[in-house]
């Protein structure tokens, strides 16, 4: 799943438990721990002050992952 699928399931099915996303903090904290493990390691190292804040960033790094990755594909 990427990102942007990860990040729309994740809004879909908060609003079927609004208790465990009761706040913007609890909310941000739980939408990382689902992100997979390189996308996970470097949001882990940065403060957001909001959760659009860190889902465009987890977006953003997951593409610069992607592009990186198939450069490197095409370079072998």
């Amino acid at each position: 799943m990427s990102v942007i699928e990860y990040a729309a399931k994740f809004t879909e099915l908060s609003r079927f438990a609004p208790n465990q996303v009761a706040t913007e903090e609890i909310r941000m904290d739980h939408f990382e721990q689902g992100l997979r493990g390189e996308v996970k390691q470097i949001i882990a190292g940065y403060t957001y002050d909001n959760f659009q804040e860190i889902n465009q960033k987890a977006v953003k790094i997951a593409c610069i992952m992607n592009k990186t990755e198939i450069e490197n594909r095409e370079k072998d």
